[in-house]
C-alpha cells in the first residue's frame, strides 16, 4: 500500500471542498476515507489532492475532487441504493460511491483500466463494487434497474437506454454537450409524472465513445 498523503494536504483537500459548497457530511466523509493517491499515476501522487483533473492511462482522466464530490452529492445516495456508473476510469468515483451505496456496477470500455480498477478496488476492500468491461452506451438489456446512474464521460444527449433503467424516484447525472469543449452537468429525476431535467454547472469531461476499445 502506498504511503498516505500528509495531514496538511488532506486538511486543505477537505477545506477546499467545503469552501466550494460541498455540505453533505456523508459525501465529505467518503472523500476523506478513500485514498485518492492510490488512484492516480505514480508521478502524480504528490498532486493527488490538488483540485484538478489528472491524466491516467488510455488517454483518460481522473476528475478533479470537487467535481467528484459535487456529482456524488447531487445523486442524493442512500445506503440501500444500487448504482450504475458509466466510465470506471481509475475506479476513484466508484470507490467514493461504494462508501455511500449498497452496490455499484461500473462499466469501462478499456480493458487495461477495467482490470486495474478491479484489482485496486479489491485490494482496498471495496467489495460492493463490480467492474465490468463493456460498452456503456450499449448496455445488455438484463442490467438494471438502478436507483442511481452516473455518467463520467461527455455525452451529446442522455439516451432513453439509460433513463429507462432508472427506478421510480431514480436520479441520473451526466455531462451533456459537445465532446470537445464545455459540457453542462444535467440531473434527471424519474417521477410519477415523467422525467424532470435540471441543468447544474459547466464541466469538461473526455468524450464517451461507443464500443469496447480494441486496444488497451
Amino acid at each position: 500500500m502506498p504511503p498516505q498523503s500528509s495531514p496538511p494536504e488532506k486538511m486543505m483537500f477537505q477545506l477546499t471542498l467545503r469552501r466550494r459548497g460541498i455540505s453533505d457530511q456523508a459525501v465529505l466523509r467518503a472523500m476523506e476515507e478513500v485514498p485518492r493517491e492510490v488512484f492516480v499515476e505514480d508521478l502524480d501522487r504528490a498532486d493527488a489532492y490538488r483540485d484538478s483533473a489528472l491524466g491516467i492511462c488510455c488517454g483518460q482522466t481522473i476528475s478533479q475532487p470537487f467535481v467528484v464530490a459535487y456529482m456524488t452529492e447531487q445523486l442524493r445516495l442512500k445506503k440501500e441504493h444500487r448504482v450504475l456508473e458509466i466510465g470506471a476510469g481509475s475506479g476513484y468515483q466508484a470507490a467514493i460511491l461504494s462508501r455511500l451505496a449498497a452496490q455499484v456496477l461500473t462499466v469501462e470500455r478499456f480493458r487495461t483500466l477495467a482490470d486495474t480498477a478491479r484489482k485496486r478496488l479489491e485490494r482496498l476492500g471495496y467489495h460492493n463494487v463490480e467492474v465490468m468491461l463493456g460498452d456503456g452506451l450499449n448496455l445488455p438489456p438484463n442490467l438494471g434497474p438502478f436507483d442511481r446512474i452516473i455518467v463520467t464521460a461527455a455525452v451529446t444527449e442522455i439516451s432513453e437506454g439509460l433513463t429507462s433503467r432508472l427506478e421510480k424516484d431514480g436520479i441520473l447525472i451526466a455531462p451533456v454537450g459537445p465532446q470537445h469543449g464545455v459540457q453542462t452537468l444535467v440531473r434527471v429525476v424519474r417521477t410519477e409524472a415523467g422525467l424532470e431535467r435540471k441543468e447544474l454547472v459547466d464541466v469538461r469531461f473526455v468524450p464517451a465513445l461507443p464500443g469496447i476499445a480494441r486496444e488497451l
